[in-house]
């Protein structure tokens, strides 16, 4: 006999199909203020907005109290733009979550890797250098460094890369660099979680000039001596081998400390240890239940 099967009913995060809804009916989160105006991440969204149109729609949520109107909950610099290029609706994804849902959190920004192997495959469907530097808001020079962004990155510091924040320009340093020392660059970059120009700057100045390409030649610093510079070395060096024994032992770590305050939040939690602690080690006590608080506030 087969037993009855119960469906699974999965509720829809958004409505199926996409309105046109007027911007006098949705009221956003926050008002865009002139200075946000000014930034180049406007700029480049109504740039783009006005070369190939809105790409992704604003989303919404329907008011609880008046279903004829909606609650802004992603997308407040296009919905921005196309008011200041005289548009008075546009296409909305309606949202059926009735929380205020923090969309932005939950993006993932397109790092630099990702932006270059969009522009080549734009240019590959036959797109023009043109009009993808008119819609990304850039010069055509700037475009060009973009579509060779990886031209000199050896694979391996590329994939480290591939969805990190990188600056043009850290990339065009980390080309100084021979591949054995890119990828050790890479590593650091990822491992101390800095990705700025200033860093990358940095790494190269502490990068031995065996370690460089023929002709590259890191910026003078002004203050630093030779001796400093050999200093940066091998505490490079040195950052590189503490970083890979971390790595190897970092799991296993790991599982120990989750073990061990789960053990201590148990004992913490039994009214009998706790008062024996209180009578015999009360300067333990203080110290467990620090612990039990920060894997509640972890939770």
């Amino acid at each position: 006999m087969i037993p009855d099967k119960t469906e699974l009913i999965v509720a829809a995060a958004f409505e199926r199909d996409l309105s046109r809804i007027a911007f006098d009916l949705i009221a956003p989160l926050y008002v865009v203020s002139q200075k946000t105006k000014e930034t180049m991440k406007f700029k480049r969204i109504a740039s783009s907005i006005k070369e190939v149109g809105l790409v992704e729609p604003i989303v919404v949520s329907r008011d609880h109290k008046d279903a004829t109107r909606y609650t802004l909950l992603d997308g407040h610099l296009r919905l921005e733009v196309l008011r200041d290029q005289g548009a008075t609706d546009t296409q909305c994804i309606i949202s059926t979550d009735d929380e205020a849902y923090t969309y932005n959190k939950r993006i993932s920004r397109l790092a630099t890797i990702q932006e270059h192997k969009m522009i080549l495959r734009a240019l590959s469907l036959g797109a023009s250098e043109e009009r993808l530097a008119k819609a990304l808001n850039v010069n055509i020079r700037t475009l060009q460094e973009k579509k060779r962004l990886l031209d000199g990155i050896c694979p391996e510091a590329a994939d480290m890369l591939k969805d990190k924040q990188v600056a043009l320009t850290g990339f065009q340093i980390l080309k100084k660099m021979k591949p054995m020392r890119q990828i050790e660059a890479a590593r650091l970059m990822v491992t101390m979680n800095k990705y700025t120009i200033n860093y990358a700057r940095s790494l190269l100045a502490a990068t031995p000039d065996n370690q460089l390409i023929a002709g590259a030649t890191p910026k003078k610093f002004t203050g630093i001596s030779r001796e400093q510079l050999d200093l940066m070395e091998r505490e490079s060096a040195n950052l590189e081998r503490e970083v890979r024994l971390v790595e190897d032992s970092y799991g296993v770590d790991h599982l120990d400390l989750i073990l061990a305050r789960g053990y201590v939040t148990k004992l913490v939690s039994n009214e009998r240890i706790t008062k024996y602690l209180a009578l015999h080690h009360e300067e333990f006590l203080p110290e467990f239940e620090k612990i039990t608080e920060r894997e509640a506030f972890a939770s």
